[in-house]
């Protein structure tokens, strides 16, 4: 699970390092420059990996069964 958690630094990395080698405004995706559409890109992908990392991890395997019915 370690090494799966990671992952967890490549959002960071590439919003942090990515940025100064996409900065540029001429190729449009979507309508955005290139800088803007490659954060946008980066914080929907933020949200799959924390999603990947929390189902992966076995502390989080119990959370339907820690819910009981007279809690």
């Amino acid at each position: 699970m370690t090494s799966l958690k990671w992952l967890a630094a490549l959002p960071f990395l590439a919003i942090l390092i990515g940025t100064a080698f996409v900065n540029s405004v001429e190729p449009l995706v979507f309508g955005l420059p290139l800088v803007l559409a490659w954060l946008v890109g980066w914080v929907i992908l933020t949200a799959a990996i924390m999603a990947l990392i929390f189902f992966n991890d076995p502390a989080n395997s119990d959370v339907e069964s820690d819910r009981g019915a007279g809690r």
